[in-house]
């Protein structure tokens, strides 16, 4: 159960930033995290790249380095006029993750940031239909998440920041296979790893077809 901190992390932007950066710092810095789940991945500038869930945009500014078309999509209004003044080179989208108002076979990547322990099992089930339906043939879904650490030396950081900023969804999520949710869905896996002693994974797959990105 969260704390009134969470909502304060939601209402005050350097707040947020402060909390995000001092977790990346696990990992090696905010400019890592960031680029943790798009390693090994090339294209071009033309490639269009959605941030989904994208919040004021921390990760959209990293993206549009990657490529010149990205597209942010969050269901909060504010923090999608956040995005714009932050990130003013990308376009952007208000819309819901398990129901996104987006064509089929739009994008060529995917990408979400610490999102996913948002949703409930049901929402991310809808999400990674949602993902396979707008992305196109070998197009690639990649994001980094919260884990259920297999050090135990990082269970008290870990459980301590979700209990003070996280709700119950986080707690279901970091126990679930989401590998296998996404084999289900019609994903095939490509890169499944851990950092910080397992507490946070990062998951690399591609909806089939023949025109992959890697």
């Amino acid at each position: 159960m969260a704390t009134f901190l969470r909502t304060l992390s939601y209402r005050y932007q350097w707040l947020y930033d402060t909390i995000s950066r001092l977790a990346a710092l696990t990992v090696g810095g905010e400019t890592r995290f960031r680029n943790l789940a798009l390693q090994g991945l090339t294209g071009n500038k033309q490639i269009k790249i959605l941030d989904l869930c994208c919040g004021a945009g921390q990760t959209t500014q990293f993206l549009t380095r990657y490529s010149d078309q990205v597209t942010g999509l969050d269901i909060s209004p504010l923090a999608i006029e956040r995005a714009k003044k932050n990130v003013p080179q990308a376009t952007y989208v208000v819309g819901a993750a398990e129901k996104m108002p987006l064509p089929d076979n739009q994008f060529d990547l995917v990408h979400t940031s610490a999102a996913l322990h948002e949703m409930t099992p049901t929402q991310l089930t809808q999400i990674f239909q949602e993902v396979y339906r707008i992305l196109k043939p070998g197009g690639i879904f990649t994001f980094i998440d919260l884990h259920q650490p297999s050090n135990p030396l990082f269970i008290p950081s870990l459980y301590t920041f979700m209990f003070l900023f996280e709700t119950d969804t986080a707690w279901q999520m970091i126990k679930a296979d989401l590998g296998a949710q996404l084999t289900t869905t019609g994903f095939e896996l490509l890169k499944q790893e851990q950092y910080a002693g397992g507490s946070l994974q990062m998951i690399q797959s591609r909806k089939p077809g023949n025109e992959p990105l890697e």
